[in-house]
């Protein structure tokens, strides 16, 4: 197959689809690889490095498209993309396709196109899980923007004019994301308290260091706390009620808030009402990764620092990954690679295994026919307040 590589068109996205380390795999399997010239500049991997890899580098996106019949990206295409998108090709992103408003066009070419976000969290598909590889890399840069921002030291300090105490960081929601925001958070030194509403986050948490604070819950709450899948349900209006309070109570006392909390195809749930902004202490920091689906806290602006009355600052960045562009376009392209081996024969040839699980989750468009779309891969959620 020619497989192509663009660079990104979306604002802020400075991770690229492949890398010299995959381009060299994919060139083994008999492929050929065209990459846009620049694509992976953000990402620290220069037009040279691609060509010393084996890619050809296109100048301009007409010429990359020529002839391609797979393309790979980070997101999905823009509307000022679509046009120079070849006929009947495959294309694989990730299309946050409960959003994305350009899926008719795609189908109107005929392309087939494959959301990562829908691959199923199986044992077999880890390989292919980029919520997972991404979320990792964004818990990890949530800390380190949450010390850009809070204008104390995070670990405590015992110096000739005094004790520095060490901050506290609440994490709410100990999916992938909070974990990795609670390693980073204590190898920085920081107090570290998580709020999850399933008990069997416990272990994980206290394995990692972090303090694990819960409302208390009757025999019948903790049975319906988790599907069988290990992800969070939807709770009663008696708990949320509990669970507000206590986060507020918490959050009043923390220096460093980093919430996490999404329900995929809805909107985030409300974790951090103003009320309790207003509360907090000036100089506290909360970093909303939720921000693109609305937000866990109301005052949160998409790619926007927004300082409160009361000194508090709140961070919306939904992209947090793409600031560590190089990390996380290896890990990236390192899930996309596993997963285009389900598009191919053992020729190389384009051949989909259309009754494998998998590429039934994620395939959304084929030959002019959108597919029915199922909810995303669970993502680790809060009980939505009441």
């Amino acid at each position: 197959m020619l497989i192509a590589i663009p660079a990104e068109a979306y604002p802020g996205e400075f991770r690229v689809a492949a890398t010299p380390e995959t381009i060299k795999k994919l060139i083994k399997a008999g492929h050929t690889v065209r990459v846009e010239s620049t694509a992976g500049l953000h990402a620290a991997i220069s037009d040279a490095a691609y060509t010393e890899a084996g890619a050809e580098i296109a100048l301009h996106p007409e010429a990359l498209y020529q002839g391609a019949q797979l393309i790979l990206k980070v997101r999905a295409p823009q509307a000022h993309e679509l046009p120079l998108l070849p006929d009947h090709a495959a294309l694989v992103a990730l299309f946050d396709i409960h959003r994305y408003t350009h899926l008719d066009t795609l189908n109107s070419k005929n392309i087939s196109a494959y959301a990562l976000e829908l691959v199923p969290r199986i044992t077999r598909a880890q390989s292919m899980d980029v919520l997972s590889s991404q979320a990792n890399i964004a818990g990890y840069r949530a800390i380190l923007l949450a010390t850009q921002y809070y204008p104390r030291f995070m670990p405590m300090l015992m110096t000739a004019a005094g004790t520095v105490k060490p901050a506290r960081v609440l994490i709410l929601g100990a999916g992938v994301a909070g974990l990795q925001a609670i390693a980073t958070a204590k190898r920085l030194g920081a107090i570290v308290e998580v709020f999850d509403v399933r008990p069997a986050t416990r272990e994980q948490v206290e394995s990692l260091g972090g303090k694990f604070i819960e409302v208390a819950l009757s025999e019948d709450e903790k049975a319906a706390t988790e599907t069988s899948g290990g992800y969070a349900r939807e709770m009663s209006d008696n708990y949320k009620l509990r669970q507000t309070l206590l986060i507020d109570q918490q959050a009043r006392l923390a220096d460093i808030i980093i919430s996490t909390a999404q329900i995929p195809g809805k909107t985030a749930p409300i974790l951090i009402p103003e009320k309790t902004v207003k509360a907090m202490k000036a100089g506290s920091v909360i970093i909303d990764l939720a921000v693109d689906s609305g937000g866990n806290c109301p005052l949160s602006r998409a790619d926007e620092v927004v300082h409160s009355e009361n000194g508090v600052v709140i961070v919306g960045h939904g992209n947090l990954a793409s600031l560590l562009a190089a990390d996380a376009s290896a890990l990236y392209a390192r899930n996309m690679l596993a997963f285009i081996s389900l598009l191919q024969d053992s020729s190389g040839t384009y051949a989909p295994h259309f009754d494998d699980e998998i590429i039934k989750a994620t395939l959304i468009s084929h030959q002019g026919v959108l597919s029915k779309v199922s909810e995303p891969a669970p993502v680790p959620i809060l009980a939505q307040p009441a």
